[in-house]
């Protein structure tokens, strides 16, 4: 296993500062540290940029981050226990590292973080969707942040970089293709976490799109979770809760009333959008 500073062994850490995971929290610990560098590389050159991290959890990914050369680290924990752990981290890197005690779904990052801006991180599984569509929700685009690096279960990744027509094909597919440029970079065997998970693991890439197509927002997050609400049912029907003349809609948007969600490309839900606006 790479010894990338002389800290602790993270299952040393572990043991030091009882942190056994824990489900609630969606905790599971990353403790290889090829893989957490692995991960710090995939994000590209760091010397120039505040990385955003979630759920540090013992600090293996945070280590890495800032082996790897990172300017500065701003981690969001929720877990009070994880807390002295990253505090020895920060005193090694002396400030590089600010370590927040929060929930990271009530934090808005451009307040705590000074651009440019790339996250990176192992999202607690029960959070980690939810993070990712605040991150591509946001009004102004392209966005305050240069790229995403996350872990997900392989299931959620596949649904980021799903194509139409594909099994994992949904909501979150669409949003995230229409703003960003998706890739599921590499998987990771349930064997790498403490405890290990029941399933794979995938780390998924983001890049903003300079110019998505234009569209309402708020608009393409309804027709969106309506469509896919009832993914079997043709659009006639799914978006007819929507608006009263939903099938002259949607014939508006250049598309049949016949077709189902699944068959509908971005630029298609994007014509639906502005036609349900």
């Amino acid at each position: 296993m790479a010894q990338i500073d002389d800290l602790p062994p993270l299952r040393e850490v572990i043991r030091a500062h009882n942190l056994d995971a824990r489900k609630a929290l969606g905790q599971n610990f990353l403790l290889d540290l090829n893989l957490t560098s692995r991960i710090a590389r995939s994000a590209g050159d760091l010397s120039n940029v505040t990385v955003l991290e979630v759920g540090p959890g013992p600090g293996g990914l945070t280590r890495a981050l800032l082996a790897a050369g990172a300017r500065k680290v701003v981690a969001i924990e929720k877990d009070q226990r994880c807390l002295p752990a990253l505090e020895e981290i920060s005193s090694y890197y002396a400030g590089r590292l600010d370590v927040i005690e929060a929930d990271a779904l009530t934090i808005d990052p451009r307040e705590i973080t000074e651009g440019p801006i790339k996250i990176v991180a192992n999202l607690p599984y029960n959070v980690g969707t939810q993070l990712l569509l605040n991150w591509l929700t946001v009004e102004d685009w392209p966005p305050y942040w240069e790229s995403l690096t996350l872990m997900f279960q392989k299931e959620v990744g596949q649904r980021i970089v799903a194509d139409p027509k594909s099994k994992a094909y949904g909501r979150l597919g669409v949003l995230a293709n229409w703003r960003c440029y998706t890739d599921i970079l590499f998987d990771l065997s349930p064997k790498a976490f403490t405890p290990p998970p029941k399933v794979t693991s995938a780390v998924v890439q983001l890049y903003p799109r300079e110019a998505p197509l234009p569209c309402p927002l708020k608009a393409l997050e309804t027709v969106t979770a309506a469509a896919f609400g009832q993914r079997r049912k043709m659009l006639r029907a799914s978006l007819k809760a929507l608006q009263p003349d939903a099938e002259a809609r949607i014939e508006a948007a250049g598309l049949k009333p016949t077709a189902r969600a699944e068959e509908i490309d971005v630029a298609g839900f994007v014509a639906l959008a502005h036609a349900f606006s």
